[in-house]
Order: C-alpha cells, then sequence, then structure tokens
C-alpha cells in the first residue's frame, strides 16, 4: 500500500466502541505527554472547555513521555481502542505525515466538520511546521516552544558578571563559563537539555546553516544530513574544549538535564521556554533569560530559531462519529482563541502561537510586568525566514537524533574527534533516511 507505516497499518485494524458520552455530552479522549504543572494546565484547558458548552466533554489523559505516547498511540490502534486526539511531537511529524488513513489532517477535519480553523491566525515559524507545502494545516499546533538561554543571575554576580548582560555571542559564553568555574560560582558552569535540538538543529536555523538537505526535508524524502560541515564542526568542537576544561557539563541526552538548573546547579543553562512553569515552581534563586548565543563568525546577526513542543493529531478510525470529529475541532477552536492562547503561555512558557494570543500579551502588559517573558517568541520572529530555518520534516527523526547524541557521547568520552563524530552521525542516520524514504514509497 502506498505510504504504508505502522501506524497505518494499525489504523486499518482499528475499531471503535459506540460514542461514549459523559453527562450527556460526546465524550473526547486527548492522550497527551504533559507532566507536572504541565499537565495541570492542560486539566484546566479540558475543564474550561467542557464547562462552556453543554455538547462535548474532553477528557485529557496523561501517557507519559512524547516517545510513550506514541509508542501507546500504536499500541491502541492494534487493540482497537484509538483515542480522539495524540499529542505528538514535534519531531514526529514527518512520520505522522506518513502514517496515511491513521490520521484526520486538521485541513480535512475543518472541510468535513464545517469549523473555521484558519492557518493564517498562526505565526509563521509555528505554521510552517505543520503545513503541507500549499499551506494547509495537517495537524493543530499547541504547545510551541523554543530553545533559550537561562541564567542564574546569583551565580553571575558571584562571578563578578552582570546579570544584566547575558553573553549574546558565542565567543562571550565560553568567557562567561570560565569565569563561573574560577570563582565557583555554581557547581556546573554551563549544561544543555536537548543536545541535538538546541546545540545543532537550533545552532543550524540560528545560523542559516543547512541541516539536511531538500529544505531539511520539507522538499522531499531523498534528504541527506549535512551536519559536519565545518561550521557544525566547529561548533562540536567548541563544546568539546569547555567539556575538557570543565566549563561544560554534559547532563545527558533528551530532556536530562531539565533539573540541572531550577535547583539552581547551573550557571549558564540551555532549556526549552517550555522550563519556565517548572523554573518559577522550583527556582531558589535570582534568574533570567536570553537568546541563544550566536557565533558572529558564522553570521554577522542570527535569523529565527525553530520551535520545539508539539502538535495536536487527529486519529481515524472505522465506526468514530460526525459528532465526534465535530467535538475535536470545536476544541481545536477554543484553543485558538487569543485569549485561551496568551494565558497558556503564560502560565507555561510556551509562545502564543497565535499572533492574536502575542497581542493579547502586549495589550494586557503581560511583557512588561514579566520581563524576559517575550524573549522565546522574539527570538522565532527575528530575522528573514528561510528554508533552512523553518523546521524539520525528517522521518524518524527520533532515531536520527539518538544517533547524533551517541557519536557526541563517544566524542565527550575522548573515543573520537568531533569531525569523526559528525561524520559518522551523517553516515548513520543517511542510512536512516533511506530506509524511511523506501519505506514510505513502498
Amino acid at each position: 500500500m502506498k505510504r504504508r507505516t505502522v501506524l497505518a497499518g494499525a489504523a486499518a485494524l482499528a475499531t471503535v466502541a459506540p460514542v461514549a458520552r459523559a453527562q450527556g455530552k460526546v465524550k473526547i479522549v486527548w492522550w497527551h505527554a504533559m507532566p507536572a504543572a504541565l499537565g495541570e494546565e492542560v486539566n484546566r484547558l479540558a475543564k474550561e472547555f467542557n464547562a462552556g458548552q453543554s455538547a462535548y466533554e474532553v477528557e485529557p489523559v496523561f501517557k507519559g513521555s512524547y516517545t510513550e505516547t506514541l509508542t501507546a498511540a500504536i499500541a491502541a490502534f492494534r487493540a482497537g481502542q484509538a483515542p480522539h486526539i495524540v499529542q505528538m511531537f514535534e519531531v514526529g511529524t514527518g512520520s505522522m505525515l506518513a502514517a496515511g488513513p491513521a490520521v484526520k489532517q486538521v485541513w480535512q477535519l475543518a472541510q468535513e466538520t464545517g469549523v473555521k480553523l484558519d492557518p493564517e491566525q498562526y505565526v509563521a515559524a509555528v505554521r510552517g511546521y505543520y503545513s503541507l507545502p500549499d499551506g494547509r494545516l495537517a495537524s493543530m499546533p499547541f504547545n510551541s516552544s523554543t530553545a533559550i538561554m537561562w541564567i542564574n543571575q546569583d551565580a553571575f554576580e558571584k562571578a563578578g558578571l552582570d546579570p544584566a548582560k547575558p553573553p549574546a555571542t558565542w565567543q562571550e559564553v565560553v568567557a562567561a563559563a570560565k569565569a563561573l568555574k574560577e570563582k565557583a560560582a555554581a557547581p556546573v558552569a554551563m549544561t544543555t537539555s536537548w543536545p541535538t535540538w538546541i546545540q545543532l538543529e537550533q545552532y543550524s536555523a540560528l545560523h542559516n546553516l543547512v541541516f539536511a538537505t531538500k529544505e531539511n526535508g520539507f522538499a522531499g524524502l531523498d534528504t541527506e544530513l549535512k551536519i559536519n560541515s565545518p561550521q557544525h564542526v566547529k561548533h562540536v568542537q567548541r563544546l568539546l574544549d569547555m567539556a575538557k576544561d570543565g566549563t561544560f557539563k554534559y547532563s545527558g541526552r533528551d530532556n536530562a538535564g531539565d533539573a540541572v538548573f531550577p535547583a539552581g546547579e547551573a550557571g549558564i543553562a540551555f532549556m526549552s521556554s517550555g522550563s519556565r512553569a517548572a523554573v518559577l515552581r522550583n527556582a531558589k534563586f535570582k534568574w533570567g533569560c536570553a537568546p541563544l548565543p550566536y557565533d558572529p563568525e558564522v553570521i554577522a546577526s542570527p535569523i529565527n530559531g525553530v520551535i520545539g513542543g508539539a502538535s495536536l493529531w487527529v486519529m481515524n478510525s472505522k465506526d468514530r462519529t460526525p459528532a465526534e470529529y465535530k467535538g475535536v475541532a470545536e476544541f481545536f477552536r477554543f484553543l485558538a482563541q487569543p485569549k485561551v492562547d496568551a494565558v497558556w503561555s503564560q502560565n507555561t512558557g510556551y509562545v502564543p502561537i497565535t499572533l492574536g494570543g502575542f497581542e493579547e500579551n502586549k495589550a494586557t502588559g503581560y511583557y512588561d510586568k514579566n520581563p524576559g517573558s517575550d524573549v522565546a517568541i522574539r527570538q522565532l520572529l527575528r530575522g528573514q525566514m528561510t528554508a533552512n530555518s523553518k523546521g524539520f520534516r525528517l522521518g524518524r527523526m527520533v532515531e536520527l537524533r539518538n544517533i547524533i547524541q551517541e557519536e557526541l557521547e563517544s566524542a565527550l568520552q575522548g573515543k573520537q574527534g568531533a569531525q569523526a563524530a559528525m561524520d559518522n552521525a551523517v553516515m548513520r542516520g543517511n542510512k536512516v533516511l533511506r530506509d524511511f524514504e523506501k519505506a514510505s514509497k513502498s
């Protein structure tokens, strides 16, 4: 079958029980991957929607990490218990687009239900990531973040650094990290969460570097990684040098480093802007945030970063009713309301995904009252978006990230140099991309 994947195959087996109702309302099951404080905000959104109308009842269900949620969704298809909505991280977009009949794309949902879901209401960097080449929305933007730099202002003061002037370039970051270490201002001078997303994907976008050919996969499945360029290798070597002199600590893969900064252990940390809720809740020190640093030897002025986070995908199933799909569409329309979007961004640290939400935050004075809270959205709106900075549409991206992290870890352990690490990542990653291309065309 054309573009057959495990999700599409699972969808063909799926069956769904008659429409479930809660207190007379059509029940909409929403699987998500938002833990702790973020999970509380997800529950708040559902409660607000449920209380605002009498036809539908959205039930949020936490399914673990993004990867665990994907795994659970596949298992649910096989068991005939598909949820109506699944939250899927942004790097799963390519795989979801290849899922065929397993999903109903948002443009189809809007067309079939008559509920207007306008792509133009979204920030361009968000809209582009989740759209087809012709601009139609494939999935519903939801929690979008970008990576930013977080600084422990108490540690900066202890090191004799000005917390009001965070480093803007990588050269300044290196100097600041050395001062933090020399003054023992923090147990860890610098660390990073999501090493591949922040130190390679975001780095590529900000510096207008090719991460992969064919517009990072947007223009075709026959894409190839290009992260072994001189510019990429130079940055990896910088991290290796900092690790060697003790100014950079590798805290692990994916979000393993997220707890280091809120705990007060790091002077400088690179994390998602979506970490704001956790920092607000847990940090016992003065902190601030700033745009990601850039290398002026690579680009004179940095352009926009790319989004992280996730979108909402509509799951198809054989016996799902028009009323259920209408409920999903109405919930999506609710989430896109400017005030709803604005409050979600304020409470979580995710960026407002709609232009109306951004304007709402400005009009209410939120950014003025919370200095630094606009760093992420302004970084996304900075400069002119290019083919290198609109995002990534690569199949099996989770596997690609793991390969890159394995090669980085090998380099950090002194087993290979920066060039070899990136060459190996490209070689292994391109094999995965060829396998995905073949499977998608079979």
